[in-house]
Order: C-alpha cells, then structure tokens, then sequence
C-alpha cells in the first residue's frame, strides 16, 4: 500500500511539474515573462529540473533585463548540459551585459595541456568512450582466444593492448573531469554591488568591488563569509548573501 501511495504522489507530482512548465512556454510566447517565472518556478518548487527549464528561466530574466538571474540559470542549465550550444550561445549574450570584465587566465605547462585533453569532453561522455574500448577489448580478447593461428593471436594481443591503453586513458580522463566538477564551486554575484575584502570581516579593507552578473568561483566558507576566487586569479571574501552558488 505503502509503495502505491508514493507511485500516485509521483505521478501527481510529475503532472504538476509538466503543466507549470507547458504553462510558462504559453506565456513566454506571449510575453508575459514575469508570469512565465512563477510558472517556471512553481516546477522548481515542486523539486523537478532539467537544462530546458533552466534555459527558459535564463530567457524570461534575459528578456527583463535581470542580469545576475539569467546568467544564474544559464549556469544552472550548462551543468546538467554542458554540450548544449543554445545554452553556451545565449549565455554569452547575457555576459556581455556585466560590467565588470576579468581576464581569463590559461594554465600553463602540463597542468593546461592535462586540463585541455580531458575538458574535450564531458565525465559522461568518457566514461561512455571507456565503455567503448571495454567492449573492443572484450572482442579482442575472444578474437585471441578461438584465433587458430599464431598470426591472428599475435594481431588480436597487440589489439588487446592497444584497447587496454586506450581504456586507462579514458577512464582516468573521465575521473579526473569528474573530480573537476565536484570540487570546482562557481557562483553568480547576485548583488547590485558588493564589496571584495581581504579578510573576512566588516571593518577589512575592500581590494576591489564586483557587480552583479560576475562568475566567480567558491574557496571556502567561513560563517558569513565566502572566498572567492576570480578567472584571473585575483582572491578575496565576499559576503554569501551577494552572490549564489550554481551547484
């Protein structure tokens, strides 16, 4: 009985959730974007999500003008859809409507090269790449096996180690963008403007000020306060409540 009631609360929930959502679509198209918000927000409320409503939320606060809110959603809709080029192009737009702008600075060395050969794909992505090469190696290895001759066996054991290389390198690159993912803590700055301390007190001195909109990147947390970390490489605490972290 137990189990029934919560099939029935699913499925209520999941028909709430796509009619908040086809509600917000009617009047997105009409205009009424204000509306269409609270009827995208009322699907969030109801703890269902995905990169389409995050995308249409990021549109509504785009088309209002609301900076730091669609750039936020943006974010949001890139991380649970990072190879969606709608939602790269759009976000694009509604960066360039910050004021402030930070330099992106490359690794340089190993570390950029280490970086720029995982970051081709998504952690899903390898670890579907792995499975791939697990199943070409499990062909080899059967080829090898039943092979009647010393020339196949030979061709087969050197397919099985190039497989098994290629394996390791993607499952290493799929838990290395994984590790990346769960560690890196980007946030939007959602106050008009806000001050960036050197310590993480009232009376510190401010080293530089953000304005909203501006991406930076979680540190670390210590009551009140949150440093952050530019894509420059400047550092700093901010207070929480300016700005809102993405996951």
């Amino acid at each position: 009985m137990k189990h029934l009631v919560y099939i029935v609360i699913f499925i209520t929930s999941f028909g709430f959730a796509q009619s908040g959502f086809e509600k917000g679509n009617v009047l997105y198209q009409k205009g009424q974007y204000e509306q269409a918000i609270q009827a995208y927000e009322s699907v969030l409320d109801s703890r269902q999500q995905s990169a389409e409503l995050y995308f249409n939320l990021g549109n509504c606060y785009y088309k209002l003008n609301k900076v730091a809110p669609s750039i936020y959603n943006y974010e949001k809709a890139l991380v649970l859809s990072p190879e969606d080029i709608d939602i790269t192009n759009n976000l694009k737009f509604a960066q360039k409507l910050t004021i402030d702008e930070v330099k992106d600075v490359p690794k340089v060395g190993f570390a950029k090269l280490l970086r720029d050969f995982t970051g081709m794909y998504h952690f899903n992505t390898w670890a579907w790449i792995s499975v791939v090469f697990g199943l070409l190696f499990l062909g080899f290895f059967i080829g090898y096996y039943f092979s009647p001759t010393t020339l196949y066996k030979r061709i087969f054991f050197i397919g099985m180690f190039v497989w098994t290389v290629l394996l390791l390198v993607s499952l290493g690159a799929a838990i290395f963008e994984k590790n990346h993912f769960v560690n890196e803590r980007p946030a939007i700055v959602f106050a008009e403007v806000t001050e960036v301390k050197s310590e993480p007190q009232k009376g510190s001195p401010a080293t530089f000020i953000l304005h909203e909109g501006t991406k930076v990147f979680v540190e670390e947390t210590l009551g009140k306060w949150k440093k952050i970390q530019l894509t420059d490489g400047t550092e700093g605490w901010i207070e929480a409540v300016a700005i809102r972290e993405v996951k």
